[in-house]
């Protein structure tokens, strides 16, 4: 009989010279590698993979259709699609069964492999129990889905004024529905990424005296005009400026410059607003993905500034690859997407006060048109985020609190259907999805379709980009479970040698479909010290087949590792991160340190 010991693996120090020289990062096949961590700056940087992958994101287009063939690491890919079924008067419709479902992908009938109808808890999610000194990411035993809403109020996006009417909406939402028994946590968006106010373990009843004391921030496109604001979403600003393409002259440049320089200014400005945006969706997607069931997200903000044309519509350039990944990361948490317009009634009338002297004439005519096109523009951007993650948008209206409740409440129940994907079709680009149901008295809302695009298929695409970002962001990964517990503290030269041992459950992990009895995951540790600094860093690839009793060892007890961190004496945080690169599930933890 093998033996069944905890698996240890050996992890290799990493300096924090190597990591930031990227080296370390080969693509030598089985064994165990290091692998190179990088601050998460923007996917641009992060788009550079540590196996030697690197996407060409200068050149990516705008639709998802015109991408490379897609390139399926695994011929069997189940797509699961949450279903919600309710009655005309908001109720949920029970006890449908598979045959009264039908399920189209592109218009074409597919078969539904199975069918689940399932109730989400209202119990309260307590934080995970651990021994002194061990610390642990949330983990959830079972399958029972839990009834849980997400509020995160999006100050990026959001007018200074009308981030402080849509905190009041929302305590006025919280005080008619502490009893709801859903599970509720809120998150801010800011300009300096994803921050949790109170997370899924917290108390409910704390969360409206949080808010009063809450404050917010100028958004950045409040600093330009609507005028420009419109012109560059409207594509009125010169061709390449941005790139830097065409190389005017100095005279035409300051022409330019003088002419379009606020709509130059508002182009940037909205290409960070949505890389942030698009960061913090991602960083609640991996908070989620180990909590079972349907999530509600309310996405408290005052619009998007990505206009578009269709579904299969990307941002372009770096921003496709991060953009369809977190849609990926969404549907995979099963995360539906409820916006909700902070900003209520709205008149694009009136004249912008922002902006001096008088425009009359056809230039006044061309930004009343523009200003129409962009708030419409807004309003559908919201749409069609909501329904391609199966939510649904509230705006327009001044009954914000209400809007909030209409959103929350449609996680209590769902069903669950699935097929498998045809991986015989190739094409990239946006997959579209319609469920029916043999009814005609009910409505349904599912999501109308997800991505087929290597960056979606291929979870080895976005390795660094979700390492950047879990190492530096301040929520918890629940994708994998996590325990690390500190050891002890050894004399290294001038420094102090901080011993860890970290370890994942049996189940975990998963095996790489390419290679029988292949682990593949890559593990990391960063420190910082009481300033915020990088002060010490570990990270390694475990990638090559297992035996036959370590393959026991791994089924019995899971993966145990040891490791250890080079510090001089002080207090640290330390963030531990590890991803799955077979499914692309992070699971990530903080965990303070006193080396004395």
């Amino acid at each position: 009989m093998p033996s069944c010991r905890p698996l240890l693996l050996p992890l290799v120090f990493v300096s924090a010279m190597a990591l930031a020289q990227g080296r370390g990062g080969g693509g030598s096949r089985g064994g165990v590698n290091n692998v190179g961590v990088q601050p998460a700056t923007n996917a641009r940087n992060a788009a550079v993979m540590g196996t030697g992958n690197v996407l060409d994101t200068s050149v990516r287009p705008t639709s998802a259709a015109d991408e490379a063939k897609v390139e399926f690491r695994t011929q069997t890919i189940l797509i699961q699609v949450p279903v919600v079924v309710t009655d005309k008067s908001g109720n949920h419709v029970h006890g449908l069964t598979k045959e009264s479902f039908s399920l189209f992908e592109n218009g074409k009938p597919v078969s539904i492999s199975h069918l689940e109808e399932l109730t989400a808890s209202s119990t309260p999610i307590a934080a995970p129990k651990v021994d002194p000194g061990q610390f642990r990411n949330l983990t959830l035993d079972g399958a029972q889905p839990h009834n849980v809403v997400v509020v995160a109020l999006d100050t990026v996006n959001t007018p200074l004024l009308d981030q402080a009417y849509g905190r009041r909406e929302l305590v006025k939402f919280l005080a008619n529905n502490l009893d709801s028994g859903q599970v509720l946590s809120l998150m801010i968006i800011t300009s300096h990424g994803l921050k949790i106010v109170q997370g899924l373990t917290g108390d409910p009843s704390r969360l409206s005296a949080i808010l009063k004391k809450a404050g917010g921030e100028v958004s950045q496109l409040e600093t330009v005009s609507m005028d420009a604001q419109a012109d560059a979403a409207t594509g009125s600003t010169p061709p390449g400026w941005l790139s830097g393409s065409g190389n005017p002259d100095p005279q035409t440049a300051l022409d330019t410059f003088l002419e379009h320089g606020d709509a130059m200014e508002a182009q940037f400005m909205q290409q960070n607003a949505v890389e942030t945006t698009l960061n913090g969706f991602l960083g609640i997607a991996q908070a989620l993905s180990g909590i079972p069931g349907r999530k509600s997200l309310i996405w408290a903000t005052g619009g998007f500034p990505f206009s578009m044309d269709s579904p299969a519509t990307v941002p372009g350039g770096y921003l496709s690859v991060l953009y369809e990944h977190t849609m990926l990361a969404l549907n995979e948490a099963e995360i539906s997407v409820y916006p909700v317009d902070v900003r209520g009634l709205m008149n694009v009338s009136l004249p912008d006060a922002s902006r001096s002297g008088a425009v009359t004439g056809l230039n006044a005519s061309r930004q009343m048109i523009n200003r129409q096109w962009l708030q419409q523009a807004k309003f559908d951007t919201l749409n069609d985020f909501a329904d391609m993650t199966g939510g649904r948008a509230f705006y327009n209206t001044n009954d914000v609190a209400g809007s909030f409740k209409r959103a929350a409440g449609d996680g209590s129940s769902y069903y669950l259907l699935g097929y498998y994907l045809d991986t015989h079709n190739n094409k990239p680009g946006w997959r579209k999805l319609h469920v029916k149901v043999d009814r005609n008295d009910v409505e349904i809302r599912a999501r109308s379709g997800f991505f087929v695009t290597n960056a979606t298929m291929n979870p080895l695409l976005s390795r660094n980009l979700d390492m950047a970002n879990a190492l530096h962001s301040p929520i918890e990964g629940t994708g994998v479970p996590m325990t690390v517990e500190w050891v002890a503290v050894a004399s290294q030269g001038d420094k102090k040698k901080a011993i860890f041992m970290a370890q994942m459950p049996p189940g975990s992990l998963g095996f790489d479909p390419a290679g029988r009895d292949q682990l593949n995951f890559d593990f990391a540790a960063l420190a910082f010290d009481k300033k915020g600094n990088e002060a010490a860093q570990a990270a390694q690839t475990f990638n090559k087949p297992v035996s036959e009793a370590q393959l026991a060892a791994i089924k019995a007890t899971g993966v145990r590792f040891r490791n250890s961190l080079e510090l001089t004496p002080g207090e640290y945080t330390v963030r531990f991160v590890v991803r799955d690169n077979v499914s692309g599930k992070v699971g990530s933890l903080t965990a303070p340190l006193r080396v004395e």
